[in-house]
């Protein structure tokens, strides 16, 4: 295995493999821990809901016990007459001391004698003994409950009324609101959550904080007529994020619910604490943790002891690629070597056949047109300087290369007159900034005149046409009968040249009587 293993794979692959695990089991244990995060939320805040719930029903029941006492009056102030209200009502306060909500009965009577207002007042155990009269004056407000406050006390009245003797007979209970505040805190402990009761004004009825009691809610807390609203939503109540006027700085989760029992129409609000939820999400983040943890360790010691075993069979692969690579240089390095010998011996062919050629024809010239010999003599002289110096890795750009050859075929032109015919067109002029290998265009050029037919009847017409990728070189293709073996010699120097430099795309073909030698730019 670890000899299959030593060449089909590389040091590189396998810690990429080792890092696409790591990353795919770290990104599982992400999503899982995000999954089970967001469903322990959920389940959290469902729980929210339940608790919620439940407490309303408690609180719920707790005040229909209230209203219901205030049926049982009814059925007393009913069944009985005012002489014997005192003492009905004096036995009513006997039970009442040994409820756990002490409630205090009363009542008082307007009556009118002599045409005057004359108000007696008769009022059966504490607190109100003293406190007919303030009694009377709020009763006129025509409510059926109300929040007195007295001192440092404040009462929770319910009441209700019969006509008597051309007024009325009022009747009902009265709850220190301290009283109910410590019935609720007895009966409704839970560290989660906690709850207090406010009328449709806004005062607050019952809070585990007593200073809050009988002050309004929109003064202290968060909360706005729009948060009571609760018939638009589909729950039948409402529930936002708030800060806790109870518990400072904390965070909760604000529950209003309409309570609506006979003599009291208000809300119910409960604050649940949003640090539970987020305490209760803590362990499934460290299991996931621990997991993570635990599975990293384990990848890692796999990958050690996997790289250990392997080590020394990628040492003997980089030795062996050492080696292979050391060849292919070396073989570059010929492959070079050789096109610049051939390179050598084309220009060695080139000057003395060349320039025999052109001092034949500056003679001629000479005798014929100054000017034209003055111009060709320059030509020329550009030309050898081009040749005598070439540049390094015998490439160039394209733009020197297509200077050269157009002097290059001037001189031609020159010499063969209209017998030769010589077209240059450039379709892209961002191509002139790349390479070419060193007298690409000379050597194909050369090729076609060399080996071609070029006559008045029959001129020999060469185009070279630069693109975006390629300079394409075609000329009429009419070849000597008598061709040497050595036509394409300088084709090969192209073709080995373009072969040191990865960009095997020399391509020849002959078409429609056309020979085209495409030659590929480098980049």
């Amino acid at each position: 295995m670890l000899l299959h293993l030593r060449y089909s794979l590389s040091r590189k692959a396998i810690y990429l493999t080792a890092l696409l695990v790591s990353l795919i089991t770290l990104t599982a244990l992400i999503v899982l821990s995000f999954l089970l995060t967001k469903e322990t939320l959920k389940n959290n805040e469902q729980f929210a809901r339940r608790s919620f719930l439940n407490k309303y029903d408690a609180i719920e029941f707790e005040f229909n016990n209230i209203a219901n006492y205030q049926n049982v009056l009814k059925n007393v102030v009913d069944k009985s007459n005012v002489n014997s209200y005192k003492d009905h009502f004096n036995v009513l306060n006997e039970l009442n001391n040994h409820r756990n909500l002490r409630l205090y009965n009363w009542y008082y009577s307007n009556k009118n004698s002599n045409n005057k207002n004359e108000f007696n007042y008769t009022s059966i155990g504490k607190p109100f003994n003293d406190k007919a009269e303030l009694i009377s004056e709020k009763l006129k407000q025509q409510k059926n409950s109300l929040i007195i406050h007295d001192k440092d006390s404040m009462y929770w009245v319910n009441y209700d009324s019969v006509p008597y003797n051309q007024s009325y007979f009022y009747y009902g209970s009265t709850i220190n609101l301290i009283d109910l505040h410590d019935y609720f805190i007895n009966i409704n402990k839970n560290s989660f959550n906690y709850v207090f009761v406010f009328d449709k004004e806004g005062y607050c009825i019952t809070h585990p904080d007593e200073k809050f009691i009988g002050k309004n809610i929109f003064d202290f807390t968060t909360i706005t007529p729009q948060d009571t609203l609760s018939s638009k939503t589909q729950l039948k109540y409402t529930e936002q994020k708030a800060i806790s006027e109870y518990l400072t700085e904390t965070e909760i989760t604000r529950f209003i619910k309409p309570l609506k029992v006979d003599g009291f129409d208000g809300y119910v609000a409960v604050g649940y604490l949003n640090f539970y939820i987020e305490e209760s999400v803590q362990p499934t983040k460290l299991y996931v943790a621990t997991i993570f943890i635990a599975t990293i360790f384990l990848i890692s010691v796999i990958f050690l002891l996997f790289n250990l075993l392997t080590r020394k069979a990628f040492r003997e692969k980089e030795v062996v690629s050492n080696e292979k690579n050391k060849l292919l240089i070396e073989n570059e390095m010929i492959v070079k070597e050789n096109a610049l010998n051939q390179l050598k011996q084309l220009k060695n062919q080139i000057n003395p056949h060349f320039l025999f050629n052109s001092l034949n024809t500056l003679y001629m010239t000479i005798g014929l047109n100054q000017k034209q010999a003055q111009r060709f003599t320059m030509n020329l002289s550009k030309i050898y300087r081009y040749l005598i110096v070439p540049p390094k890795e015998n490439i160039v750009t394209v733009k020197k290369e297509l200077e050269f050859i157009q002097q290059y075929m001037e001189l031609q032109k020159s010499r063969f007159q209209e017998e030769l015919v010589f077209n240059l067109i450039i379709k892209d002029e961002k191509s002139l900034k790349k390479s070419i290998p060193y007298l690409a265009l000379q050597l194909v050029v050369e090729n076609a005149i060399k080996h071609n037919i070029a006559t008045i009847d029959s001129p020999l017409s060469i185009t070279i046409e630069l693109k975006k990728n390629n300079i394409v070189v075609s000329n009429t293709y009419q070849p000597i009968n008598n061709t040497t073996d050595n036509m394409h010699f300088g084709l090969e120097y192209l073709e080995k040249m373009y072969a040191f430099y990865k960009t095997n795309t020399l391509r020849i073909k002959v078409k429609d009587g056309i020979f085209i030698c495409k030659l590929t730019l480098i980049n």
